[in-house]
């Protein structure tokens, strides 16, 4: 939690960004996993109320009323049943007190506070848990599969602006989980051999995130078929002779990481392997030349794949004019997702929200009848304070290979003779977080994740 003063700043700020009406920001409650009293641990907060209300708990609505400049946090107390179990938690008048707020009442007076101001716009984010849903139903007779569209695009766009731009303080707790993130990866490189399974060392990795902050920041992805863009951890053996994607980060502060590494399996690239690998070390590490205010990085994706595409001619995996090429979409065979997506206290910051008001504007909508172009999460001119991933990958897909070839699909710019040979490949990913600075960018973290194949194969030794 950050002062009492910043969320006072925040709360007011949003205000004067909605401009009237009522504002209902709603707190997630416990989610059961395999049955009532045996939930998720541990509980995870919903992000914009965080933002704005700064409280862990379960069991609140924050409701800010921008006409009448009054503020509340709704909630109940706990029982001496549940501080038995659970411990002693302050009562909702103490959280609200610590986030600068004076006015609270009970969850079964909510309904009635908001009923006299029927008549007012009732500002509301998108719903992603269904007893949110419910209890917007409740309160305001929406239906759920109404909730999405009557969901207010004035809050959602004063929410994206503000939670953008990220605060020093912010900075600072990304780059903590970022310095665990290390951790997690450099540990998976010292315990990658053959005969280990996958499954162990993403047990391990997710052991250091729960040890050293609160836990993954998503799923981790780590698997020999680099290929398949979230491979979860399977019971398989490593390979010698194979190449493994993992792709991991923590959430520490409420603030997230989120990297990716590609390692040979026997600590030693193949010729092969190194091949392709360079390719996608050296877009990586393009981005940080040319990401900077003011440069759409929809520009910076595309400017990617041109140099990726250059490179995969060299090597005979393509052919013909290379822009256009990249106009026709043939690149996406190998990179079928964006080359980055908004971070901070989502991995996928705010996606929730709606990706085409998080990572796109007028100028910058991507084109959703294009493969991969349709898979662009982030596009919009860069600002000061934007905190994005950098994350260029290749990969052969089998199934992909197949049907491209079958349907003749952008043949006149890819080798599907060649491409045959590397379906045994997997794929490759190198994925580190990127803060815009006032003139230009920078990595986050005060350890660089060894990637570079000199240095990544010095390091597994």
């Amino acid at each position: 939690m950050f002062s009492k003063e910043t969320y006072i700043r925040r709360r007011a700020e949003l205000k004067r960004l909605v401009g009237n009406g009522i504002v209902v920001l709603f707190g997630n409650n416990e989610a059961p996993a395999n049955y009532p009293a045996n939930s998720y641990a541990p509980m995870r907060q919903d992000s914009s109320f965080l933002y704005y209300f700064g409280q862990h708990r379960d069991g609140l609505v924050g409701v800010i009323d921008i006409d009448n400049d009054e503020e509340w946090l709704f909630g109940d107390d706990i029982d001496i049943e549940d501080i038995v179990w659970m411990g002693f938690v302050p009562s909702v008048a103490d959280l609200a007190a610590e986030v600068g707020i004076t006015k609270t009442a009970p969850m079964t007076s909510l309904t009635s506070h908001l009923s006299p101001h029927s008549s007012k716009k009732i500002h509301f984010l998108p719903p992603y848990r269904h007893d949110t849903k419910i209890q917007i139903m409740d309160l305001l007779g929406i239906h759920p599969s109404k909730q999405k569209e009557a969901a207010s695009v004035e809050l959602i766009k004063a929410v994206v602006k503000m939670r953008s731009t990220k605060e020093p303080q912010e900075i600072e707790a990304i780059e903590r989980a970022c310095d665990v993130g290390y951790e997690m990866h450099t540990t998976a490189q010292r315990l990658i051999r053959p005969g280990v399974t996958e499954r162990y060392i993403g047990g391990q990795v997710d052991g250091i995130a729960r040890s050293l902050a609160q836990g993954v920041s998503f799923a981790t992805i780590f698997s020999q078929h680099g290929e398949i863009m979230h491979g979860n951890p399977s019971g398989a053996l490593l390979e010698s002779g194979r190449i493994v994607i993992c792709d991991a980060g923590c959430e520490l502060d409420d603030y997230c990481s989120d990297n990716t590494r590609t390692m040979p399996v026997n600590g030693k690239f193949t010729q092969r392997q190194l091949d392709i690998y360079s390719i996608v070390e050296e877009c990586h590490d393009y981005v940080l030349e040319v990401a900077k205010p003011g440069v759409k990085y929809k520009d910076v994706h595309f400017a990617v794949c041109r140099l990726m595409s250059e490179r995969l001619k060299e090597l005979g995996l393509m052919k013909g004019d290379v822009d256009e090429a990249v106009a026709a979409g043939a690149h996406a065979m190998f990179l079928p997702h964006g080359l980055g997506h908004m971070m901070g206290m989502d991995v996928h910051d705010m996606e929730g929200l709606g990706q085409i008001y998080v990572g796109f504007d007028d100028e910058t909508r991507p084109n959703l009848e294009q493969f991969g172009t349709n898979c662009l999460r982030m596009g919009r001119r860069l600002q000061e304070g934007f905190v994005v991933t950098d994350e260029p990958g290749i990969y052969f897909i089998p199934h992909l290979i197949d049907l491209w070839r079958k349907e003749g699909h952008c043949k006149e710019f890819l080798n599907f003779d060649l491409l045959e040979t590397y379906k045994d490949f997997g794929g490759v990913r190198i994925e580190d977080d990127l803060l815009i600075t006032a003139d230009g960018c920078r990595f986050l973290g005060t350890k660089r994740i060894p990637y570079h194949p000199e240095e990544l194969e010095e390091f597994m030794k």
